[in-house]
């Protein structure tokens, strides 16, 4: 049987991908790795990759000829990542996200233990920072 070990990359699909952009730059200080106008902006998080597209592109078949035929894809509504932070990096966000002015949402401490706190992005996209240990996790 094959093993899965890990994500390699996790999709949220935005309306505006200049707001997105700017967001997760700015806000949650991700450096672009690639982007193509009107249809995705790709950043990295050490070996997983975080991608935005905009589900009006994805979901248009690829033309035959096609480099690359990716398969269309796409998802309304928002949808929902977790990113891993420290007991430390929590308080640190919960304050970079005060000043940048986003709000946050809720706050849970979770009954295996940790904490996790959650907030949108541009689209609405709900996001989260919560330690590793709420899956009973070391890292």
């Amino acid at each position: 049987m094959c093993h899965l070990s890990r994500i390699l990359e996790t999709v949220l699909y935005v309306d505006d991908l200049s707001a997105s952009e700017a967001f997760y730059q700015n806000v949650l200080g991700l450096a672009v790795q690639s982007r193509q106008e009107g249809r995705h902006v790709f950043f990295r998080l050490g070996n997983q990759m975080l991608l935005l597209f905009d589900p009006k592109a994805t979901e248009v078949p690829p033309p035959p000829d096609a480099r690359l035929p990716v398969p269309p894809h796409g998802a309304r509504g928002p949808g929902h990542v977790c990113f891993a932070a420290t007991a430390d990096e929590l308080a640190r966000w919960r304050a970079r996200l005060g000043e940048a002015g986003v709000a946050v949402e809720a706050e849970v401490e979770w009954p295996r233990g940790g904490r996790s706190i959650y907030f949108r992005d541009p689209s609405g996209n709900s996001l989260e920072f919560a330690e590793p240990r709420i899956w009973g996790m070391t890292s």
